[in-house]
């Protein structure tokens, strides 16, 4: 086998996912815009959901299992009436509730979510990508398997109410959350029909931000190439959550020999970023006074800023 041709890009992208597509597909698309094989993304979206999706081109594709994107902002249209087996509207009925005036009350619907803020235990929906015993928990549902997934903690900061409106006799409630990763919207909606005594389900869902990076970043893979990559770069030490350090020629030398550079007062604890002329050339640990290297980027990944 040859040898892997260096990436002629290397940076981070925000790519605004459209309704109907899944994240691998966003992903073949960008390799095909970009010619780049070497292309990954951090933090899966449902089919039914568009929004903030993070995309790693080349060298930066090392950098996508670092992303913790540790909060999520999203814009959801919840319809009662109904509870469905995906929780989203592509699965099928399971339950149905009628219609109650308290649906249509703004006080009430405000009321009803603010009891949703705060650490909760969610179950997560059988059609997801966690694994059980190994395989996705969404495979064994689709194969009439009875799926009961634990609960798992997770933490909503905030949940508001935008709009009610009515959808073919059904409440429709318009809200945006913010939330920790790893909560299901899905979920969210099917307990919150829940506590209001009726059913529910997701009719339509938005990410508006991933950790850092909101909708304003985002590209439309439709309209992407080579120039509009590199002008729209992500700054990596932003996404990453990490302070970033700029390199001397002779650190970055160093740096690029995965030798250990000077402590500076200003460097952090945690994780670094080594930037040098706008590009991340290495991530950096302090360990007894001197900044390690964790991973050292040849080309460097392309959109630092200092």
């Amino acid at each position: 086998m040859g040898k892997r041709k260096p990436s002629e890009l290397n940076l981070l992208l925000a790519i605004d996912k459209p309704v109907g597509i899944t994240s691998h597909d966003v992903v073949s698309k960008v390799r095909r815009a970009l010619n780049e094989r070497r292309v990954g993304h951090a933090g899966t979206l449902d089919p039914l959901a568009s929004g903030v999706m993070i995309v790693g081109v080349g060298q930066a594709t090392r950098l996508l299992g670092r992303i913790t994107l540790d909060r999520k902002r999203y814009l959801s249209r919840i319809m009662f009436g109904a509870e469905t087996t995906t929780d989203d509207a592509e699965g099928e009925v399971t339950r149905t509730a009628p219609m109650s005036d308290d649906l249509l009350s703004p006080m009430f619907a405000k009321q009803l979510l603010a009891d949703f803020v705060g650490e909760l235990d969610q179950v997560p929906p059988a059609f997801s990508a966690i694994s059980v015993d190994g395989v996705r928990s969404y495979k064994r549902a689709r194969a009439g398997e009875d799926v009961e997934l634990p609960a798992r903690t997770i933490e909503v900061y905030s949940a508001d109410l935008v709009s009610i409106d009515e959808a073919d006799g059904h409440a429709v409630w318009t809200a945006s959350f913010d939330v920790s990763k790893g909560t299901y919207i899905r979920a969210l909606a099917r307990d919150i029909g829940r506590a209001a005594g009726n059913a529910a389900h997701i009719v339509d869902l938005r990410r508006t931000a991933s950790g850092p990076v909101g909708i304003g970043s985002c590209l439309h893979v439709e309209d992407l190439d080579k120039e509009l990559a590199r002008a729209s770069a992500l700054d990596p030490a932003s996404v990453l959550g990490y302070p970033a350090r700029e390199l001397s020629d002779a650190e970055l030398a160093d740096v690029l020999n995965g030798k250990a550079i000077a402590c500076t007062a200003r460097d952090a604890a945690g994780g670094i970023a080594l930037v040098h002329g706008g590009q991340l050339r290495a991530i950096g640990r302090v360990e007894d006074g001197r900044v390690r290297m964790e991973t050292v980027f040849p080309q460097g990944v392309e959109g630092a800023r200092r």
